[in-house]
């Protein structure tokens, strides 16, 4: 009985990559200690979070002991499904809060665009493997027009900020794939040049996002009050923190979305900056994992979606407490692994298992 069990035990933890895992766990755990602050010790967000990180496990563990090889082949189809949702998304959505993000299917109701988050690199990140031996600037091009079509129809909806990640997310794979500095200096200058058609374009409220960042006094009682509440909370913290559970801006309602986008603010009021070191390091330990399994994967399809992987976890971190902290646009990122939130924390968690089916798997090839 002692045998099976260590042999059950052994298959079932053959693909999970230990430090990945310890980082990720430590980050789960701060998570649940803010969260439980945060929602003025509401059991019930606890309870939601644990089913929600029950489901995210799972999915994790399925998907590090999938090999990337089986991944890669739904990775064009699962392009194709998302954008084809998209489409429909565009057409026949519904609205919610103004924006047109979410497709009724009767039984549940979607939101493509966390589908598109995983699809679009497993779809570039195909397309390149499958010219690695003879990449030109067309290939480049044409994955170009692969990430812009989804990106487009994401901020039609509008979601400015899930269109910003998106993008974020395609041009780590073309420039892992090995863009030349020449044409990225080139795109970012045409990038540069494009602002104003940009702000053309903009809606109203995304306009007055920008002119928040650079004043949120203008408007203290409306677009300027997350802002100007978030960095309050931020300060107050000082070096120490006012201690858990203790934070004045949380528990006395001044800070909106205060377990969702956020989450940070709370955690540095009552932590200070003492603890912000503390949790930038648990993020740095995760992305300096999974780049490390990047540098170490053995085919170009899993190099290029480890990478995207753990720079795009790098760039929701980045942008949540940016924006938290003012120096960025409020884009209603949620903080990853720390925020409440169900959809956003499976897809994390699926990015996560996949890393490890990298690593894992690679070994197991070695030996």
């Amino acid at each position: 009985m002692q045998n099976a069990i260590e042999t059950v035990w052994r298959r079932g933890t053959a693909h999970v990559d230990v430090p990945l895992l310890i980082a990720v766990m430590l980050l789960v755990i701060v998570g649940m200690v803010t969260l439980y602050s945060a929602s003025n010790q509401s059991l019930d967000r606890l309870e939601g979070k644990l089913f929600n990180l029950g489901v995210a496990f799972a999915v994790m563990w399925i998907a590090a002991n999938t090999p990337l090889s089986r991944v890669m082949r739904f990775a064009l189809p699962a392009y194709a499904t998302a954008l084809v949702l998209l489409v429909a998304v565009a057409l026949v959505g519904d609205v919610r809060n103004g924006a047109r993000r979410w497709l009724d299917l009767g039984v549940i109701s979607i939101q493509p665009s966390e589908l598109m988050k995983i699809a679009l690199p497993l779809a570039l990140a195909w397309y390149f493997d499958r010219y690695e031996s003879s990449l030109k600037l067309s290939n480049f091009a044409i994955a170009t027009i692969l990430f812009i079509l989804p990106v487009g129809l994401i901020a039609k909806q509008p979601d400015l900020g899930t269109a910003l990640l998106l993008s974020a997310s395609g041009c780590y794979v073309l420039f892992l794939a090995g863009l030349s500095w020449k044409v990225i200096i080139g795109l970012g200058a045409a990038a540069l040049a494009a602002l104003p058609v940009l702000w053309s374009v903009m809606h109203d409220y995304q306009r007055m996002r920008v002119r928040i960042l650079i004043d949120p006094a203008q408007d203290p009682l409306g677009a300027g009050y997350h802002t100007i509440q978030s960095t309050i909370a931020v300060g107050s913290g000082g070096w120490f923190g006012k201690g858990w559970l203790q934070g004045t801006q949380a528990h006395l309602d001044f800070l909106p979305e205060r377990t969702t986008d956020f989450i940070f603010a709370v955690y540095s009021e009552e932590f200070g900056l003492v603890g912000n070191a503390i949790l930038l390091v648990l993020f740095l330990l995760v992305i300096a994992r999974g780049l490390v399994i990047t540098v170490n994967a053995p085919t170009m399809f899993s190099r290029l979606v480890a990478g995207s992987i753990t720079m795009t976890f790098f760039t929701y971190a980045f942008v949540n407490m940016g924006m938290v902290s003012g120096i960025l646009p409020v884009v209603g990122v949620p903080l990853p692994l720390i925020s409440y939130g169900g959809t956003a924390l499976v897809s994390v968690f699926f990015g996560f298992g996949m890393l490890m089916s990298i690593s894992t798997h690679r070994k197991l090839i070695r030996s």
